[in-house]
Parts: structure tokens; sequence; C-alpha cells
């Protein structure tokens, strides 16, 4: 065990000095990218587009919502088949879309999911050996090889969301440990596993209600510090043993969007329900919610999408509606806000300094940042009026994959060439 949490330590030492630098590499290997912030370190993206600018187009198996996950050649992704009676787990070829191998990581009864969510809404994990993919309460955490060979799967049952809403945090890989969240109305836990083996290392309660969020890994000061949104507001735990080290209460639950970290260590958090915007400085210690929440601002309205941060702004963008904020992120003062009508439930992404937001329709809309709004562009991909797109866009060598309910799009053309 020693030995085991000494190489632990280790990795998320080099991810500090790693994700203190800008490193161009094309791999995007779990939620929000290689910093769980959703920036990409490339640049030469397409900032307009539309079904011309499609490079390829596939349909895809059942019914899901992952985000693509990218490491080299290989794209990762899950799916539903039969109403949820079977989860897959399956490999695309970046280059044309099609599918290298493909595994039922899991068959049974499925448990009651909303439309609005399913039975594959958690993006894979990968550090270029292996993936892994959570299927939630019935499916629990699968590793495959990045071949397609099957390693292990884990169970974590039983935790219950009895309201039917599902689940749909993703895995995150944390040096030899993959961390899960499992938020819940019933025995509600975050779970550390050996990634080689799918043994439990550490278990942590957590409140019991249901959530949505993902951790992310964090440096602040001295340590490493894995941030967690929920229902009651934001925790940070020791990754290597899931001691809580701070908890910073929230203005109103849920706590569905991911946390999203500033350059200058600021950690920005809005709950899911209608309520104050708020930063947190972490490094704290015990109930921090007096000393360390650096500012907060009213804020109206549901939101699904995780905050994105561009140099001194923030942008947030509502559920319903699609009404787009920006905020001055050392202050909270909210800068300016434009109704872009339609529905947002997929987070946002940022390369060349500029904000993208998708709609469900297929609309991705283009911000500058700026105390002014300046929205450059409007961009429009699909065939189909059925089409839902809830899956945050994967950028990685110059092209954006884009996955609906139904097909996976590649807009663009490679930045190192075709391979």
């Amino acid at each position: 065990m020693q030995a085991m949490l000494f190489r632990v330590a280790l990795c998320c030492c080099l991810f500090a000095v790693s994700s203190g630098t800008v490193v161009a590499d094309s791999n995007w290997p779990g939620w929000r990218g290689p910093t769980a912030d959703g920036h990409s370190s490339e640049s030469g993206f397409p900032v307009k587009w539309d079904n011309s600018s499609v490079t390829w187009q596939v349909p895809l198996p059942g019914v899901g919502q992952s985000s693509p996950t990218i490491w080299g050649e290989q794209m990762f992704l899950t799916t539903a088949l039969d109403g949820g009676r079977q989860r897959m787990v399956f490999c695309v070829d970046r280059n044309n879309g099609q599918i290298l191998w493909k595994h039922i990581a899991w068959t049974g009864q499925p448990e009651r999911s909303h439309d609005m969510n399913g039975h594959a809404s958690a993006t894979c994990a990968t550090d270029g050996e292996h993936v892994y993919a959570f299927f939630g309460q019935g499916g629990g955490v699968h590793c495959y090889t990045v071949d397609g060979a099957h390693v292990w799967s884990k169970n974590l049952g039983p935790f219950f969301v009895e309201s039917g809403w599902g689940t749909a945090a993703c895995p995150v890989i944390v040096g030899d440990l993959v961390i899960q969240n499992c938020d819940a109305d019933r025995d509600a836990r975050i779970v550390a596993l050996d990634k080689l083996t799918g043994d439990k290392v550490w278990e942590k309660p957590r409140d019991n209600f249901r959530g949505w969020s993902t951790p992310i890994l964090i440096q602040a000061s001295n340590r490493q510090e894995l941030v967690l949104n929920g229902h009651t507001g934001v925790r940070a735990y020791n990754p290597l043993s899931g001691e809580e080290y701070w908890f910073c209460k929230s203005f109103n639950g849920r706590g569905t969007p991911t946390v999203t970290p500033g350059s200058d260590g600021l950690l920005h958090v809005v709950n899911g329900l209608s309520g104050d915007f708020y930063s947190i400085r972490p490094g704290g210690s015990g109930d921090v919610t007096a000393t360390h929440m650096a500012w907060h601002t009213e804020r109206k309205g549901r939101d699904l999408p995780s905050p994105i941060r561009i140099g001194d702004h923030v942008f947030v963008v509502g559920h319903r509606g699609g009404i787009m904020s920006c905020y001055n992120a050392t202050t909270g003062l909210e800068l300016w806000k434009a109704r872009l009508g339609d529905t947002y439930s997929a987070s946002p992404i940022s390369y060349d300094g500029l904000a993208l937001f998708i709609n469900e329709s297929g609309e991705t809309v283009v911000f500058k940042p700026g105390d002014k709004a300046n929205l450059i562009a409007k961009n429009k991909v699909g065939t189909s009026a059925e089409e839902i797109f809830r899956a945050t866009i994967t950028p990685s060598d110059g092209q954006l994959f884009i996955r609906s309910n139904t097909n996976l799009y590649c807009i663009g053309e490679r930045t190192s060439g075709t391979r």
C-alpha cells in the first residue's frame, strides 16, 4: 500500500508540473480535457463551420451522450442498447469514424433514468494504456486496454438515485487510482480503485442527495486536492486517502456542474439550481465558507453546463433559454448578459482565447471575451431535427468532434495531416 501511494504521489507531482505549463498535446484524455477546465492548448481550430465543413459523419450504435475521449488515433465512447439493458464501450478511428472495437460491458435490468440523461452519459477516461467507463448504479466501472481487451469490472452498488434521474459523473485517473463520484439519494460516496486491478483503495461517504458532478484535481499551495461539487456545497479531498480537507457551503443544491479552476487558483462554482455564483480559494481546512469564499454574486435560473474561465473573464450559460452571462473572474461583477435562446446542456470549451457553447439543437456560439458581448460566430451542424446535442465538443489536432444522440461528426482538417 505504501509503495502504491508513493507512486500516486509521484504522478500527482508530475501532473502539477505539466498542468502549470502550456503543452501542445492533441490527446483529450477525459472529461473537460487534460487540465479539467475545458481548455485546449492547441491552436488553429475552426471558428466558423456548417454541414459543408464536416470531414466525416457516422451513425452511432444505441443511445448515449458521453463526450468523445481521444488518445492518439483512437476515440472512446459509451452507449446504451435495448433501453439500457446493455451498456457498451467502443473505440472509433479518429480519422474516419470506423468502429475499431466494441464490447458489451454490462447486461441487466436497467435502473430508472430521466430521458435527458439516459444510461450512458459519463465520459470515459484514459491514460493511453487503459480506458475506464462508468455506467452508474447498475453498470459500475469497467476497464479495457486501449486495444479492447477486458481487464476488470467493478460493481459499486448499491447506491440509489430514487428520483429516477440516473447518474452521469465521469471517472477520473489520479496516478495509480481511478476515482468515481457516486452521489445518490442513498448510500452516496466517492470511491478510489486501483486502476490496474479494480480493487478498492479508499471510500468516503457523501451527502445523500443525487448529483452528477465530476471531481477535478488541482494544485493548492503544497498539496494536491480533489475538488467535487455537491448538493450542499464543494468538498476537497486528499486524493491518496480520501481524507476531507475542506468544505464550502453552496447557495442552492444539486451541484450538477463541475467546478472550474482558474489560472490564478480560484475555483468557480455554479449550483445547478437558482443560487449565487461563487468562487473559492482552495487550500483551507474544515468549513471554509466564511474564510475562503472569494466572492459570490446573484444568479437566477438552472445551470447544467460548467463555467469556462478565460483570463479575467468567466462565462456561464443557463440551461433553459440560453441566458449567457459574463463575469469579472476576480470580483464576480456581472459584466454583460445576452439571451441566446434554445437549451444548453453541454459544458463549454475554449481554444485560441475563445469560448464555445453548443446547444441541444447542434448550434455552437463562439464568443470573444471582453467587458461587452462579442459574438463572433454561430455554427450549425446536424442532419435531423430529432438530433439532440448534449455531449461536450472535443477539440484535437485542428479538428472538432461533436456527438449527438445518434451521430458523431468530425469538423475540419487535422493540423498534423491525416495519418
